[in-house]
């Protein structure tokens, strides 16, 4: 679907500062963590964690934020919708998005509202547990929507990490609409099978009337269609979306057409898989950038499998290493 378009992709999410730290499984019983779980938390809870981890890895994240960052680092044209306040994080986080070629056109005006950040708890099994104080990430509504910017992107990107609040849930709605009056598409991850859980008639509401492609791994979309056969959800999925791309984790993944067509997509290998914070924003990156050059759906997803495969090499939820290239593209 190349176009002449100033954009390739438009993102939309929380905007946050990742704070990563490698712990021991008891470490997460002693602070009653779930693991691999995201789970929301409040100002006090935040204070207490973030002292009891101890020193770690500080950089701007976020997954719709991380997605737009593997675009550019393919080479693609995108930019970022998202919330951070005037303060020393959210300079951090602007500079950080700005620096991988992403535009971005915050911080916000002054608040007293900090800007969030998400405190990632990585186990030896490069499992992550993530804690996340959403700040003035979560305050994002329908007036932060540059109608403009989403109208100029081929493909709108939208995090379910951010489905929590009606006024996200009407800023999605309304980037949609202006993303499909201007010819685009959109496109939404389900981030995690417990913002599923929370909201899964409005999310089922969502990809029947709006969604064009769909990123979920397997729980995700198994949560979704309230069922425990993926086939059955694959299935279900081709009634709603173009395309679905389900991540299977070592296992690769597999990408739904309409048609019912299912493509399977082997990982890329890892000699060691360090941490797989960000595993499928960068997926969705990889995937999301072939469909803007018009690959098929196969070739798509094994883009999405270099760009996982690279993050989950190191700690950290970006790329440290030029996708374009190891994708072979350059």
């Amino acid at each position: 679907m190349p176009s002449s378009k100033p954009l390739d992709v438009v993102g939309i999410g929380n905007a946050l500062v990742d704070v990563i730290t490698t712990q021991v499984d008891s470490f997460l019983e002693e602070c009653s963590l779930t693991k691999g779980a995201m789970m929301l938390i409040d100002t006090e809870r935040a204070v207490s964690l973030y002292a009891a981890m101890g020193p770690g890895v500080e950089m701007s994240g976020g997954s719709a934020a991380n997605t737009m960052c593997g675009v550019a680092s393919f080479g693609g044209r995108c930019a970022y919708i998202g919330k951070v306040s005037n303060d020393q994080l959210g300079e951090v986080f602007a500079h950080d998005l700005r620096a991988t070629g992403v535009q971005f056109s915050g911080p916000s005006p002054a608040t007293d509202i900090p800007t969030g950040r998400c405190l990632i708890v990585v186990t030896p099994d490069a499992q992550r547990t993530m804690s996340t104080y959403l700040g003035v990430s979560e305050l994002l509504g329908p007036d932060d929507v540059d109608e403009a910017v989403v109208a100029s992107a081929q493909v709108l990107y939208m995090e379910g990490y951010l489905w929590d609040r009606p006024e996200a849930m009407a800023a999605y709605r309304k980037a949609a609409a202006v993303a499909h009056r201007a010819g685009g598409l959109v496109s939404l991850s389900l981030s995690d099978s417990f913002c599923v859980d929370r909201h899964r008639d409005a999310f089922l509401d969502l990809v029947a009337t709006e969604v064009d492609v769909l990123f979920a791994n397997e729980a995700e979309v198994c949560a979704l269609y309230g069922t425990e056969k993926v086939s059955e959800a694959y299935s279900k999925v081709a009634e709603h979306c173009d395309l679905a791309a389900i991540t299977l984790g070592s296992k690769g993944s597999v990408v739904v057409e309409r048609s019912g067509d299912v493509h399977e997509v082997v990982a890329d290998p890892v000699p060691e898989v360090v941490d797989t914070t960000g595993a499928g924003d960068l997926y969705a990156s990889g995937f999301l950038y072939g469909l803007t050059r018009g690959l098929p759906p196969a070739e798509c997803g094994r883009l999405g499998s270099v760009a996982a495969a690279e993050v989950i090499s190191h700690v950290g939820a970006r790329p440290s290493a030029n996708l374009a290239r190891l994708a072979g593209l350059d």
